[in-house]
């Protein structure tokens, strides 16, 4: 006779390559289900145990001892609750993307994931065998059926799991987030659990791992496509639910939390992007230069709500070209944040560098070579300070910049972890705007002035740039939705706007290569999803 099961779903932040962290709190928290929620199963997210995505870490001869000592510690120390968990498991030689269902110390059974994605930032093909097989078990006479990530959003393995008669479905996954994610993910669920016409229980990781954010929102959906429950955004949590298997009804035990809007979302991302970055990698803090324009105010706002403000410093470089406006809003900003901040000129400094190369650039006119030196004088005082304090150096050019090239190598590029990368510009304002409704921290004229580098007198980035409107959605035609130059002229824009903003797209390559990683928010990023040759004689004409 089948009895009702409260299901809780683990939505954990993990940390790559730590299996037996990883496996400690999949231990503790499997114990605080039992014995705190009495939960009579716990679901863990996609490759738990390894943390997700382990990349080439799944190629190292050791893998496979350490995933068997850490299984072997589930069997251990944890019972009297079932866990479904995921790993990476060898099965006569080949390796699977796997969930396993462990009960009492005895593996009840293992399911393959069927559907391995290879686009975008995702490289399963590289490492794993695909499944081919449904995995159903009981549990307290519920049939139960899995389902690891990306096969939930295609019709094969649903369909077995339909014709299987399963009761209810455990979704174990990974999902990195982009704008739109969720209420995507919600939608693809709830075609599927009709498709079964059984409830699902879809869990997601949360955390950031280098430029990916998961972001979370698990869910829980009915056999009917209804969304029953949302859980958090951007962080950890548990998450309980009853199943009656006689009215085939899946209760949640808390409020569904609201989906945030589009702001609320990326600006979260960005702060858990952050955050992990820096303390996963063991960073005591963050500095960053402090312009007073828009990009480094939001970056150091992000930081802030990020780090809290003691981990967090600035420092304003200030040339004669910097307006007595950008130095006071530089400063205020500061102030509001509560953090450390400094004001270092890096006039004598580069005057002593023009000095010096006095006879290498004799008999050329100023061009950029001066504009990038304020730039690289820059990079090398923020250089110093993390070298010296341990702190890692943000960088705050936008998307916008990196497309185009507007960034100056080992200048404004030189540092490990840059906040703005897949932010577009328009979006960099719609952030800031929505920051200040938080707590105002970046002064208004930061806001409404034009953006301007000031690398020369009276410089704006209108002056060699369309308008960011219109910069922003050729750039989005171009590198997120592919549009050839055409097919985008054809959208209504100038064709001489087109074509010089493609071609600085594709000129620029080689500086993307070299600047630091960023959190990914859009659909395609500069970044593991987006792999153009440097050296390349493709036009964008067509």
């Amino acid at each position: 006779m089948s009895t009702p099961i409260r299901v809780l779903m683990a939505q954990l932040n993990l940390l790559v390559g730590d299996i037996p962290g990883n496996t400690s709190r999949v231990i503790e928290t499997a114990l605080e289900a039992r014995d705190r929620h009495q939960a009579d199963l716990v679901l863990f997210p996609e490759l738990a145990l390894c943390g997700y995505p382990p990349e080439d870490l799944l190629l190292r001869p050791s893998l496979e001892l350490r995933i068997e000592q850490a299984l072997q510690r589930l069997y251990d120390e944890v019972k009297g609750i079932t866990l479904v968990v995921g790993y990476p498991r060898y099965r006569d030689g080949a390796l699977y993307n796997m969930a396993g269902v462990i009960r009492d110390g005895e593996l009840i059974c293992e399911y393959a994931k069927q559907c391995l994605p290879n686009y975008q930032v995702f490289d399963e093909q590289r490492y794993f065998v695909a499944g081919s097989e449904p995995c159903v078990f009981e549990h307290q006479g519920t049939r139960i059926g899995l389902s690891i990530c990306e096969d939930i959003w295609h019709s094969a393995p649903t369909e077995q799991l339909a014709g299987a008669g399963v009761d209810l479905v455990l979704s174990l996954n990974a999902s990195p987030y982009h704008i739109g994610k969720a209420t995507q993910r919600a939608e693809v669920v709830a075609g599927r659990a009709r498709q079964m016409n059984a409830p699902v229980v879809y869990l997601n990781q949360t955390g950031a791992q280098d430029e990916l954010v998961f972001d979370g929102n698990s869910l829980l959906v009915s056999a009917q496509g209804e969304t029953l429950f949302r859980a958090a955004h951007c962080e950890e949590g548990l998450y309980t639910a009853q199943f009656d298997p006689a009215s085939g009804q899946l209760t949640p035990e808390q409020t569904s939390i609201e989906e945030p809007d589009q702001n609320a979302s990326v600006y979260q991302a960005l702060v858990m992007g952050v955050r992990d970055y820096v303390n996963k990698n063991g960073f005591k803090g963050v500095v960053l230069g402090l312009s007073g324009g828009i990009d480094s105010a939001l970056s150091v706002a992000v930081a802030v709500d990020a780090l809290g403000p003691e981990r967090v410093e600035a420092v304003m470089m200030p040339f004669r070209y910097t307006s007595s406006m950008s130095v006071e809003d530089a400063e205020a900003e500061a102030n509001a944040l509560g953090i450390k901040y400094d004001v270092i000129s890096i006039e004598p400094m580069y005057d002593s560098f023009m000095q010096q190369l006095q006879g290498q650039l004799a008999g050329y006119a100023p061009d950029t070579t001066e504009e990038n030196l304020q730039a690289r004088c820059r990079g090398v005082l923020l250089m110093a300070i993390s070298n010296k304090k341990g702190y890692l150096v943000l960088t705050t050019g936008n998307k916008s910049e990196m497309a185009v090239g507007y960034s100056t190598l080992y200048g404004d590029m030189a540092g490990g972890f840059d906040v703005l990368k897949d932010i577009p510009k328009t979006l960099v304002y719609a952030l800031s705007r929505y920051r200040n409704t938080l707590s105002p921290v970046i002064p208004q004229r930061v806001i409404d002035r034009p953006p301007s580098a000031e690398l020369a007198p009276d410089q704006t980035d209108q002056d060699s740039l369309p308008d960011y409107d219109v910069l922003d959605r050729i750039l989005e035609l171009y590198v997120e939705r592919d549009y050839s130059a055409q097919a985008i002229i054809d959208e209504g824009f100038e064709p001489a706007d087109v074509n010089r903003v493609l071609r600085l797209v594709d000129i620029n390559e080689y500086k993307r290569r070299q600047a630091p990683i960023g959190p990914r928010v859009t659909q395609r990023g500069f970044g593991r999803d987006r792999r153009y040759p440097i050296t390349s004689g493709w036009k964008a004409g067509i």
